[in-house]
């Protein structure tokens, strides 16, 4: 039977591939220009009456960063889930350093997909949201709601985790999916017996398709700088826990970053969860985002 939470069913229990060709069956797969080749985004169809939702992925990753939420949001309106130029099955990013230029990409992309004088909601994950700002401030008006999950950019404020390990592809597979589920628990997921094999493969496979080095943006302050350029209303969801946040206090200090900026801001923290909060906390996070989408 169909849950009525979920646009299609998904039996969660199955294998990874099984779990990810079961919702990209309800996807239409989409290329769109990129500097050396095409940028690939996962759609799936909404309510034709809401806006619809383009999501943007964080570092090192692709759309399955938002695959345990996809259903629910399916429900809502349609899904523009990208895959960063870099990243994910899209083409490389030569333009090395310049975040803008990847944004205007991702903006270019957007107008193909939305049409022309229509408004978007942009939802985006860790490094994903620095580029999503700078696309909101490109977007202008476009873009009516710009939530950030998790955003890098942040400068000083952003926690550099240590112990992650780059695994040497020629190990076992088991031997590798091992190092994947410490990096797992020491980056993504606050607690570690929601570390599945699901997550697992998602961020392995995602690691071996990743090209683009974004760690020395993330570092940065280009979230913080396009901050007044941006004409959408602003959101903020993070988990409490979140690796990169460094502390609660500091997440906290995230919030008055945005509200000095926008003070209407909705900045939510979701209790015990991680940096990959829409994973660990799928629940909380869609109802956290709705109540954000739909605020005015």
């Amino acid at each position: 039977m169909k849950d009525s939470n979920r646009s299609f069913p998904v039996n969660w229990e199955r294998s990874p591939s099984q779990v990810i060709q079961t919702i990209t069956g309800h996807a239409k797969i989409i290329e769109t220009e990129c500097s050396n080749g095409s940028m690939i985004w996962h759609c799936w169809n909404g309510d034709q009456n809401k806006l619809p939702l383009v999501l943007l992925h964080g570092g090192w990753g692709s759309w399955t960063h938002w695959l345990r939420v996809i259903p629910e949001l399916a429900c809502l309106s349609s899904i523009l889930a990208g895959d960063l130029p870099g990243m994910g099955a899209s083409a490389d990013f030569s333009q090395r350093g310049h975040t803008i230029k990847m944004s205007e990409l991702v903006a270019e992309a957007i107008d193909q997909l939305v049409p022309l004088g229509s408004q978007f909601n942009l939802v985006c994950f860790s490094f994903g949201a620095i580029i999503g700002a700078e696309v909101a401030a490109l977007h202008g008006n476009r873009c009516e709601n710009f939530i950030a999950v998790g955003a890098a950019g942040f400068g000083d404020l952003h926690h550099i985790v240590d112990g992650i390990t780059v695994p040497d592809p020629t190990l076992e597979s088991n031997k590798l999916n091992i190092i994947h589920k410490n990096n797992l628990k020491l980056l993504m997921i606050a607690n570690e017996a929601l570390i599945d094999d699901l997550a697992i493969h998602i961020h392995r496979r995602n690691i071996e398709c990743g090209r683009f080095k974004s760690r020395r943006l993330s570092k940065g302050r280009g979230f913080i700088d396009v901050l007044p350029k941006i004409k959408a209303r602003i959101g903020g969801i993070w988990g409490e826990l979140d690796s990169t946040g460094g502390g609660i206090a500091l997440i906290k200090k995230r919030r008055e970053i945005i509200q000095y900026f926008h003070p209407q801001c909705m900045f939510e923290i979701i209790e015990g969860g991680g940096h990959w909060v829409m994973y660990e906390k799928p629940k909380e996070f869609v109802a956290s985002l709705v109540r954000q989408l739909n605020q005015f």
